[in-house]
């Protein structure tokens, strides 16, 4: 299996080149719906959030606006937002690739 790793900054077409690998067959794995996943309420994110960042989560999930705020210009705070988060981010990545593995996929992006 062919592994694709797709970056770039906002607006350079990420979107439209996995939609190209989609339609091609490709199994796309999308990192800011991962991280959107983790936000909803009861998922592992969430609930990690809310015991480091109680004010940035809501019924409704975590309030992505107000987590931003504040981890914006503290350094201490990112680290520890993204010690919680990165981990899963990989596990859901890595749960991904091999779920394709396992169906036979030829190219996962």
């Amino acid at each position: 299996m062919i592994t694709v790793g797709l970056t770039g900054s906002i607006g350079m077409g990420k979107s439209t080149v996995a939609a190209m690998f989609a339609d091609e067959g490709a199994a796309v794995w999308d990192a800011d719906a991962a991280v959107r996943g983790l936000y909803a309420p009861g998922a592992e994110g969430f609930h990690a959030i809310k015991e480091r960042f109680p004010e940035a989560v809501s019924a409704d999930g975590v309030d992505r606006e107000k987590l931003s705020a504040l981890v914006l210009n503290d350094a201490a705070a990112l680290a520890d937002l993204e010690a919680l988060i990165h981990p899963l981010v990989s596990e859901d990545r890595g749960r991904f690739i091999d779920d394709a593995a396992r169906a036979g996929v030829d190219i996962v992006v």
